[in-house]
């Protein structure tokens, strides 16, 4: 099997450059306990899907063979800056661009020095990866890509792996409710701005914990608009088609507000 686990992570640098405030620490030490089981699942390469890394035209992939640099959230720059250092697994990443016009997606490649890296795909590499043990595939959020098409390209990034015998780690990177407090908050008492969005977050976080993958695709569109999720929700669709649309339950590490938004920290049972 070339997915050997699967975790669903917040892109919010929060959790990593304020650790010390308790809500979003909390959130910092459930994908610590990710990062670990992540290890133990022995991966040779860690697939990362962003909400963040925003693409138009085509399906972008990191195809440069080493990227690091340091980056300054463009939301929250106010709390410093963050560290990335990241290796490419230019094979694997090559197959899978190659392989994407069959499901209908162009893709194409970016490799150029000082390229810039989303927040969502740092917090990942950095939590999941945090010594570069793992080479990555990292690709984009394409903003006219349906949840449908977005499980395609997981399906596809599945597929490719299992021709070149890699066993992958794969990640998607995003939120869960979006609405964010527009006022100045104390950080130490930030909560999920609505109680409607809390409710509908539990809810799906429950579907994940049951393993009922009909329930939660019947739900999504309507869970999309109610919470204002991240991107649709379309980081789910990701980890689903790179699943084979299953997977047994889910642990969730843990749950918790980022400014008013809702993150949560997944670890999905592939076996």
């Amino acid at each position: 099997m070339a997915i050997v686990s699967a975790f669903l992570l917040p892109g919010s640098p929060l959790p990593e450059v304020q650790r010390d405030n308790p809500p979003w620490g909390a959130l910092a030490d459930a994908m610590d306990i990710a990062g670990g089981a992540l290890a133990k699942s022995n991966p040779d390469t860690i697939a990362i899907y962003s909400t963040q890394w925003l693409a138009v035209l085509d399906q972008l992939w990191q195809t440069r063979p080493h990227v690091k640099g340091l980056h300054v959230d463009e939301n929250w720059h106010e709390y410093g800056e963050l560290v990335f250092d990241m290796h490419t697994d230019i094979k694997l990443t090559e197959a899978i661009i190659d392989a994407t016009p069959n499901v209908g997606i162009r893709s194409k490649g970016v490799d150029y020095d000082a390229f810039p890296v989303d927040t969502g795909t740092i917090i990942a590499s950095n939590f999941l990866n945090p010594h570069g043990d793992y080479p990555t595939v990292v690709t984009s959020n394409n903003l006219y890509h349906d949840w449908a098409m977005t499980e395609s390209l997981g399906r596809c990034v599945r597929e490719q792996a299992e021709k070149l015998n890699r066993r992958i780690a794969v990640v998607g990177v995003g939120g869960l409710s979006g609405s964010i407090f527009r006022n100045t908050i104390d950080i130490k008492e930030d909560k999920i701005a609505t109680e409607e969005e809390d409710s509908w977050n539990r809810r799906i976080l429950a579907l994940l914990e049951s393993g009922d993958v009909e329930g939660l695709i019947e739900v999504a569109p309507e869970y999309a608009s109610n919470a204002r999720a991240d991107m649709g929700f379309k980081h789910m669709a990701f980890l689903l088609g790179a699943m084979d649309g299953h997977f047994k339950g889910a642990t969730v590490h843990g749950y918790g507000p980022l400014y008013g938004s809702g993150g949560a920290v997944v670890e999905f049972d592939v076996d």
